[in-house]
């Protein structure tokens, strides 16, 4: 979706500029990118607290030898239920693991979320990353429709053409092909004729 861009001045002091355009050849931008980055992350936060829709990760390291952490860190994954999407664990040392977890709901309810589980007694390390604007508010609107059109996919005799081509998966605006494994079968050449 392409959104129209406005141009205005900004007033900045010289020292101040100096550093922003230190950053901006830092990152091999524009002024205009950075701005607009700076622009953004200072909108979704101000987003966060008014309990929006948001997609968050939350990343933390923590002692695995502290009594009963895992248990408790797995017990409040468990609370939140379908806001927690999925988790990615990591075996860093003897003592120290690394969690990612991915979660999808109101902002405001991911950063209690995550306060919770940083205090917890043996987390060491953690960060929150919120991001405002890409989660869907029409999920159950999208399940009906996706209903409809798998049932409009499969003939009256009852049964299902998913083989007809390569299985895919769709979201509301575009469709993505689902790429089956290649066999690990060798492949057979044709016999070869002889020659009369």
């Amino acid at each position: 979706m392409k959104v129209s861009l406005t141009r205005f001045g900004v007033a900045l002091e010289t020292p101040l500029l100096a550093e922003l355009d230190a950053l901006v050849r830092q990152r091999g931008c524009t002024r205009s990118e950075l701005l607009r980055d700076l622009a953004r992350a200072e909108v979704v936060k101000s987003q966060v607290r008014d309990g929006v829709r948001a997609v968050a990760t939350l990343t933390i390291v923590y002692d695995h030898h502290v009594r009963d952490l895992s248990e408790r860190l797995t017990a409040l994954q468990h609370e939140l239920g379908e806001q927690v999407h999925s988790t990615l664990h990591v075996h860093l040392s003897h003592d120290y693991c690394l969690e990612v977890i991915v979660m999808r709901g109101l902002s405001n309810d991911l950063q209690a979320i995550a306060e919770r589980i940083l205090a917890t007694r043996g987390v060491k390390h953690g960060g929150l990353e919120i991001i405002t604007g890409v989660d869907e508010s029409d999920a159950p609107e999208r399940a009906k429709r996706s209903k409809r059109a798998s049932k409009a996919a499969t003939p009256a005799d009852g049964h299902s053409n998913a083989r007809r081509g390569p299985p895919a998966h769709q979201h509301s605006a575009h469709r993505h092909a689902v790429h089956e494994p290649a066999s690990h079968e060798p492949k057979r050449r044709p016999a070869k004729r002889a020659r009369a």
